[in-house]
């Protein structure tokens, strides 16, 4: 599927404060006591000189920090005393404090000094985009970025590394992604998944540093966000768009971008039942499963009035427009097959045209829609065909799922076109419930071994050269046999697939810790 959806590290050695260089261990802080030991030491030596401490280790989070200057100290941990105070000139950073402050039940203050004990919050500095230094010394800890999603990752760090020891170690994290796009794909078309169960789902990426949740609300099976447009393809469950616009509210304070999926021309049935007349038919008179005729004008005015509504609904900076598995190009001979099809192609495009090129022409048609709104288009690999008379906009990101559908091409082909990619593997990111098509629920291990953002498609990665056209990841859950799990069991079986796929997203190097060290730590941190 898609469709048949239809169907990292942290080195041995004590090293640097640079990324570029190998991370310290991962063990207990402190050179290797254990973290009762520590508390314990800290507490009956409290002006304990910091000279007499062994070198602090890297704190230990998912994914792990990429870089960690150890220093000698007792590190911090939480008192009563205890404040996040938000830096003068930082109070943007208001919403990160606070939120630290309750997880950790501190005390808060807004452009205040901080004090022994504290944490402190600054934007400044120089850095890459979602980065952040994380200094811990003299009993407080500090954290600047250069922007507020960096220093709100740093406050995650914090987080995870006081629930895995209780403590930050004492040094200096200068941390970033390898990565821009980090994430969970989520398809609440096939089922219906509740807000409260959505909203926890982003609070749990949020802590794992993933910045994207791909959202799928409309396929054969269901539409299921509120229309004013088009209230008849509404199925009875289904979110409001004031739930939405609260999921919506709780993503962007916490740095998680929503990018909304209507795919089209195909995997459109639940639309096509309020709108029978606008369905595929072949050329015996067979309706096509979920796929809309593109060859009659009223098509592209149903979808684009959708388009632009959603498009005011939801403030993102990407948008979904999907493109799979259009049935009529997953025919043996499609232009016999769809004959309506093939000659609407030629007469838009010419004698040469066919129907892989009306369908093209129908993917940079509704990417012209979109365009006035600023939204980075996206689209599936399987919908962006070579050797046309019409070539798929070239400012598209490739969603790379596939090498198995009809039409499908090996990376490499996108990649040698200058095309960028994301990666949703289906041979280690397709969570489909029920197990259809050959499908099996991906485990964390499988994915934290062997998957990285280079192996797009089966088990085999792609040169390193092409590094720069990926932009990361997602890993996907497709609700094909929507009673096959509930929401609860969902969580559960995406819980250590989407840990693996936060650490190896956040770090391109092979993670240290092994699998059984790895799940013992996601059992503290959360």
């Amino acid at each position: 599927m898609r469709h048949s959806r239809n169907a990292f590290a942290i080195g041995a050695s004590v090293v640097t404060a640079t990324l570029s260089l190998p991370l310290v261990s991962c063990g207990a802080p402190g050179g290797g006591s254990s973290p009762d030991a520590q508390r314990a030491t800290a507490t009956a030596s409290p002006t304990r000189p910091p000279s007499s401490y062994p070198l602090s280790k890297a704190p230990r989070t998912i994914p792990a920090v990429r870089g960690h200057e150890p220093a000698r100290g007792p590190g911090w941990r939480p008192t009563p005393t205890a404040r996040v105070v938000v830096a003068s000139g930082s109070k943007a950073l208001a919403d990160e404090g606070r939120l630290l402050s309750r997880e950790l039940r501190l005390g808060y203050s807004a452009g205040g000094k901080a004090r022994a004990g504290d944490i402190e919050l600054a934007l400044g500095g120089s850095g890459a985009a979602e980065s952040y230094t994380l200094t811990v010394k003299n009993g407080r800890v500090r954290i600047t970025g250069p922007d507020e999603a960096g220093v709100f990752y740093g406050t995650r760090t914090v987080k995870q590394s006081v629930r895995a020891d209780g403590l930050v170690p004492e040094g200096t994290v200068r941390d970033r992604p390898a990565w821009p796009q980090r994430g969970l794909n989520l398809d609440i078309a096939r089922k219906y998944y509740t807000a409260p169960w959505i909203e926890q789902r982003l609070r749990e990426m949020a802590d794992l540093k993933l910045n994207q949740l791909g959202l799928h609300f409309s396929d054969d099976q269901g539409f299921r966000i509120e229309s004013t447009s088009h209230p008849e393809v509404v199925s009875a469950q289904h979110l409001t768009k004031a739930q939405v616009r609260r999921i919506l509210a709780l993503a962007s304070s916490l740095h998680i971008t929503v990018v909304p999926e209507i795919d089209s021309p195909g995997h459109l049935g639940a639309v096509l039942r309020a709108h029978p007349a606008l369905q595929l038919h072949n050329v015996h008179g067979t309706p096509a499963q979920g796929a809309i005729d593109i060859s009659k004008p009223d098509s592209a005015r149903l979808v684009d009035e959708l388009l632009r509504e959603y498009a005011g609904l939801f403030p993102g900076a990407y948008w979904h427009l999907g493109a799979d598995e259009y049935v009529a190009l997953m025919a043996r001979d499609p232009e016999a097959s769809y004959p309506q099809l093939a000659t609407a192609a030629r007469a838009k495009y010419g004698p040469q045209a066919r129907i892989k090129d009306l369908a093209t022409g129908w993917l940079n048609d509704r990417a012209a829609v979109m365009r006035p709104y600023g939204r980075q288009l996206k689209a599936w690999n399987d919908g962006i065909f070579a050797g046309g008379v019409v070539t798929a906009d070239k400012k598209l990101q490739v969603e790379y799922w596939t090498g198995k559908e009809t039409g499908a091409r090996p990376p490499l082909e996108y990649l040698r076109e200058g095309r960028k990619l994301v990666n949703l593997n289906d041979e280690y990111l397709y969570y489909v419930l029920g197990q259809p098509n050959e499908f099996s629920y991906p485990t964390g291990r499988r994915i934290y071994e062997q998957w990285t953002p280079l192996v797009l498609r089966g088990t085999t990665p792609v040169s390193t050269a092409y590094s720069d056209q990926i932009l990361g990841g997602r890993l996907a859950v497709w609700s094909d046999i929507a009673g096959a799990q509930s929401e609860a069991q969902v969580a559960n079986g995406i819980r250590m697939p989407l840990r693996a796929v936060a650490q190896k997203l956040w770090d391109s190097r092979p993670p240290a810790l092994t699998w059984e060290q790895f799940t013992a730590l996601a059992a503290k941190t959360g």
